[in-house]
This record gives C-alpha cells, sequence and structure tokens, in this order.
C-alpha cells in the first residue's frame, strides 16, 4: 500500500499529548483523528488480540486496530475491515484498515 492511500492517522485521545504522533501526521501530512474510549471500545471483539493493560489505561483493548477500524468507519458507510492487524516495533504499533467497497 502506498501512503498516498492513507487518508487519516487514528488513535486514543489519551494520545493527544504524544508528539510523535502529530509530527507523523505532519510530515504524512494527514489530518490525526484522537478517538475517545467510547469510540473505541465497540471494537474490541475484531481485535487479534486484547491487552487487559490497554483496555484498563485507554478504554480499548487495542487501540492500532480499533483506532484503524473506528476510523475508517467514520470515513465510510459504516464498513470497514483490517487490511494489515496490528504491527508493532519497539516504539509503536499500527495497523491498517480500509472501506469495504460492497
Amino acid at each position: 500500500m502506498a501512503i498516498a492511500a492513507l487518508s487519516c492517522l487514528a488513535s486514543s485521545e489519551r494520545k493527544t499529548d504524544e508528539p510523535g504522533l502529530h509530527e507523523l501526521a505532519a510530515h504524512l501530512q494527514l489530518p490525526l483523528a484522537l478517538l475517545s474510549a467510547a469510540e473505541l471500545a465497540p471494537y474490541d471483539a475484531a481485535l487479534s488480540e486484547a491487552s487487559p493493560l490497554s483496555k484498563m489505561l485507554t478504554g480499548s483493548a487495542g487501540l492500532a486496530e480499533a483506532s484503524a477500524l473506528a476510523q475508517a468507519e467514520s470515513l465510510s458507510d459504516g464498513k470497514a475491515r483490517l487490511l494489515c492487524r496490528k504491527l508493532r516495533s519497539a516504539n509503536a504499533t499500527c495497523a491498517i484498515a480500509v472501506t469495504r467497497l460492497s
């Protein structure tokens, strides 16, 4: 997938003060959506793995996948799927969701 195909970055509103997210959004020239626990929690059942610590701290059992799905669905007709499940490095996690065409 090309970076140009991305329409937005998303994470938890709990990450509002993380400069790396804002720097990445600016570098990629993409909007950054910061989602509430209430917006992320409905996606817990769709996650590849759940984190009790993440649930306790953020209200979501997994931020990368839940954020990707929630934001993709908010930008479409409410139908999205994970194109790339959570990938992690020592410093970050990411997931990619796409809207369903049918």
